[in-house]
């Protein structure tokens, strides 16, 4: 409720939470059959996402050369659309581990954040025109009320 205005206002906002996690070395796993194909098919979705990440990164480097977005590669990309390039706010948070071991992955989930950390996204809260002039009306009103009083 917008007390100044006595208006009521509505704000809608969307989270997506995902995990990343893919297994890059299926050899170390120990999958197979059922397990492995869909370690397959989760590597596919994260290249795809390497991929909207980088071209992401790239048109926010350079907004006069406008890269191709591969959005509709990947379920996963079509569903992190608007999370990735759109109207949002997002935030990666990144999980890495120290042994020696998983180094490849490490470097892998490093690369993904550096690249995320290049895209900009220009968020802005979606209003309704009309009652965004009211708002600004009532306001103007206000200040005028106060000014005279």
């Amino acid at each position: 409720m917008d007390r100044a205005a006595g208006s009521a206002t509505e704000r809608v906002s969307k989270v997506s939470l995902v995990d990343l996690a893919g297994s890059e070395r299926a050899a170390s796993t120990g999958a197979t059959g059922v397990r492995l194909k869909e370690g397959a098919n989760i590597n596919k979705s994260l290249s795809t996402l390497g991929k909207v990440i980088s071209a992401l990164a790239e048109n926010s480097g350079n907004p006069k050369k406008m890269a191709f977005v591969p959005y509709r590669d990947s379920v996963l990309t079509w569903l992190l659309k608007e999370s990735l390039g759109g109207n949002a706010k997002t935030i990666m948070i990144a999980a890495i581990s120290p042994a020696d071991i998983n180094y490849d992955e490490t470097l892998s989930t490093l690369r993904y954040a550096d690249s995320a950390k290049k895209i900009k996204n220009a968020a802005v809260v979606n209003e309704d025109p009309k009652a965004k002039l009211i708002r600004d009306l009532q306001e103007e009103v206000e200040k005028l009320r106060s000014q005279l009083g």
